[in-house]
């Protein structure tokens, strides 16, 4: 069974949504309701739902930084062996993501990426049948093995953040990081890769290695989403330093980089950045 999150501020308009979604999708089980977009990241942590309905505008944490953070949950990697999907579930790779607005200034943007899908309040129930359709469209499309594109909806989210709160998240120019006993200032565009651990985030170069505190979830916050694409989980990747990407014998995408030896690995989530290849 398809399962879902609500997340809205206001009750009736979640009662609302619910009683919509009953119509045109009586199949889907709604699992939890969120007040707020804190809550509905924990929620959808907690319930690994296929779909979670966002409002954007939310007190606190906002549905674009709520769909941001549910973008960076632990997913099941087929390759990794630390998240294991459960043997009575199939992998859980991470929710479609809807919003739901009475702002419709966003929608064109949304649309056109197609990452992600918009309902305008009040979720009438002709244009929410479209919504569903779609939806149900790339479910299926993942069930035949076509992961969701995580990449495209954190430029998608990191653009209609721009538009909502300009200048919230100004980009990174300099990485300020420990090389041996001394502190550099390190150009990002100097930047090959970033590989995140549990404690550190490695910073390299085609000349040198430093060690940053910042993880990975924060760096995709401050960086150009259009020059450093998530790769992994742990791993971000300067494009305009990438020189090809090969597969394994196991049929991993590794990407490689100019001026260094090592090759990354591009978990199954984000392999639909390089289709075709």
């Amino acid at each position: 069974m398809t399962t879902a999150v609500i997340a809205d501020d206001e009750r009736l308009l979640r009662e609302q949504l619910r009683a919509r979604l009953a119509e045109v999708w009586p199949a889907l089980d709604i699992v939890a309701e969120a007040k707020n977009g804190a809550e509905a990241v924990a929620l959808t942590e907690q319930h690994r739902p296929d779909v979670v309905f966002l409002d954007i505008r939310m007190p606190g944490m906002t549905g674009i930084e709520a769909a941001r953070a549910i973008a960076q949950l632990p997913v099941d990697d087929e390759d990794d062996a630390e998240t294991p999907a459960s043997a009575d579930a199939p992998p859980w790779h991470g929710p479609e993501i809807v919003f739901i607005t009475a702002y419709d200034q966003y929608a064109i943007e949304a649309f056109e990426q197609g990452v992600v899908d918009y309902v305008l309040k009040p979720a009438e129930r002709e244009r929410l049948q479209v919504t569903v359709d779609r939806v149900k469209k790339r479910l299926a499309e993942r069930s035949a093995g076509e992961g969701p594109d995580v990449s495209g909806m954190q430029q998608l989210l990191q653009k209609l953040t721009a538009k909502i709160n300009p200048g919230a998240h100004p980009r990174l120019k300099w990485i300020q990081a420990t090389v041996g006993a001394s502190i550099q200032m390190i150009p990002v565009e100097d930047v090959l890769f970033f590989i995140s651990d549990e404690k550190y985030t490695r910073v390299q170069t085609a000349t040198l290695e430093a060690l940053i505190r910042k993880p990975i979830k924060e760096l995709v916050e401050e960086l150009d989403a259009d020059q450093f694409w998530q790769i992994h989980r742990s791993t971000l990747v300067n494009t305009r330093m990438i020189a090809g990407v090969s597969r394994d014998l196991r049929g991993r995408q590794l990407v490689s980089v100019r001026g260094h030896p090592e090759k990354l690995e591009v978990s199954r989530s984000y392999a639909g950045l390089f289709k075709g290849m």
